[in-house]
């Protein structure tokens, strides 16, 4: 596999705005490709059109196509490397994202894609889908995919917005205890989470955290912090 994937938490940290702070991150990864193939399909209260829209005003210097103005998407996913396109996959509702995702028949031509060398940036859900199933999304699930499974471009589950915070008075499960029943019925893999503002990069055969916060991996019943710029590469032999 020959990825070159940039999973961010968020499209926003603190009050900054959209994209804000992931333009550096993402004109990096890019290099010279300046035309994205932007995927908007976890937009549920928004239009697609408008989503574009929102992601062009943030990125001015790229061109944005929107998948879901094409007649063929699967064969645009296809030869987006050699178009010298990315493959960009906005947050929303990951439930909603697989479900299209896999209505259109578009999760193998992405999984192929990637590998083959795609650039692929996502943020939030966008992130999710890169995981080896989407069970640790904080997403309400509005709507059934065919299957959980998501694209295994990385071999264990992401949390996009992790936060450790418990607010005073509140009763509900904190992030922890609701990742903790995930790994008590699935101990063996791992799930990374990553705090609004990081990103995962995973390219020329290394993963790694970047960013100016730290994350954790859950894995059974251990939690272990990870710094910004951490080589995370050994969790890419984690999979089940």
């Amino acid at each position: 596999m020959t990825a070159h994937v940039l999973m961010l938490s968020s499209s926003r940290e603190g009050d900054e705005a959209y994209l804000a702070h992931a333009r550096a991150h993402i004109l990096a990864h890019l290099g010279d490709i300046r035309e994205l193939l932007f995927v908007p399909f976890a937009a549920v209260t928004q239009s697609y059109d408008n989503y574009v829209e929102a992601v062009a005003k943030a990125l001015p210097e790229c061109t944005l196509i929107g998948l879901h103005t094409l007649d063929d998407p699967a064969s645009a996913i296809r030869h987006a490397k050699e178009n010298n396109q990315a493959i960009v996959v906005g947050g929303g509702n990951t439930f909603h994202l697989l479900h299209t995702l896999y209505r259109q028949a578009l999760t193998v031509p992405l999984k192929h894609a990637i590998a083959d060398g795609a650039a692929y940036i996502g943020w939030s859900a966008g992130s999710n889908i890169c995981g080896q199933s989407i069970r640790t999304t904080n997403d309400m699930p509005i709507i059934e995919p065919p299957s959980f499974d998501a694209l295994e471009i990385v071999p264990f589950q992401i949390n996009p917005h992790y936060t450790d915070f418990h607010p005073p008075g509140h009763n509900g499960e904190t992030r922890d205890q609701r990742l903790a029943e995930f790994t008590t019925l699935n101990p063996t893999l791992p799930v990374v989470g990553i705090r609004e503002g990081t990103a995962l990069v995973f390219s020329n055969k290394t993963l790694s955290l970047i960013g100016d916060k730290g994350g954790f991996i859950f894995k059974g019943e251990t939690k272990t912090a990870i710094g910004p710029n951490d080589d995370l590469t050994e969790l890419l032999d984690s999979g089940e």
